[in-house]
């Protein structure tokens, strides 16, 4: 079993491997993590974990009445996730490797991330000025028929834009637009559906890669199923993450 230590990053959605994440990162205990980051050799990887958060808040109230009237301030690497962070987390998450670590002026930070591998969460270290975890690296078995499955992923995914764009054609991606690898196909399908975070997390933590597919051919005919019966649905930019508020 191979095993890692790198700083944790909790989140209120799904990180996948190959998909970039931006972060605007304000939180003294993430501008901690991002300060160590930046001593690690420019030729090496910038590393941490991104984990779901399955109980807690992603931004911790930092004075009376942020972000919820009702709350009252909250400290430290924990705060936010109860008094056993690990229980807060979803176990399987990823490792993200900062290209772009930029801070400005007034001190937050501007990250821009990729998604590599997954890791299942092992234990979390809340004794520094951030959250650190011990991770297990998790190898992407492809599993049987995934390249067929592959295929049929693209196929209903396509259509899936097509039901997005309200059938303009000019506005979907083409084939060349496409990846064929089956695990890539897999977790850009998975990252550009609109789905909830809970059905994102059980395609991130699928045991191969052509689970991971069939679910997937599932959800995307059911999603075009519901998006045929609301002909009103605004069109949506599939690929685009929204900018993570830490």
């Amino acid at each position: 079993m191979t095993t890692v230590r790198l700083p944790l990053f909790p989140l209120n959605s799904v990180l996948f491997p190959g998909l970039v994440l931006p972060l605007n990162v304000f939180e003294e205990r993430y501008r901690a993590m991002m300060r160590e980051l930046l001593k690690t050799p420019e030729d090496d990887p910038r590393r941490f974990a991104v984990v779901a958060i399955r109980d807690g808040h992603e931004v911790a109230p930092s004075t009376p009445g942020m972000p919820d009237p009702t709350t009252v301030p909250d400290r430290g690497p924990a705060a936010g996730f109860g008094a056993d962070p690990a229980k807060a987390f979803h176990r399987v998450g990823c490792i993200a490797d900062a290209a772009t670590v930029r801070e400005r002026a007034d001190g937050t930070f501007e990250v821009l991330a990729t998604g590599t591998t997954r890791v299942r969460l092992l234990s979390v270290d809340a004794s520094g000025p951030y959250l650190t975890a011990e991770l297990e690296e998790l190898a992407e078995e492809q599993g049987d028929e995934a390249g067929a499955l592959a295929e049929g992923v693209l196929r209903a995914f396509r259509q899936y834009q097509k039901r997005l764009a309200g059938a303009r054609e000019r506005s979907l991606s083409t084939g060349a637009d496409l990846p064929d690898e089956p695990s890539v196909v897999s977790y850009l399908v998975a990252a550009a559906v609109m789905l909830d975070t809970p059905t994102k997390q059980r395609l991130l933590q699928a045991p191969d890669t052509a689970s991971r597919l069939r679910d997937e051919l599932k959800l995307l005919r059911s999603e075009t199923s519901i998006i045929r019966s609301l002909p009103s649905l605004p069109a949506s930019e599939l690929t685009r993450t929204p900018t993570s508020l830490n």
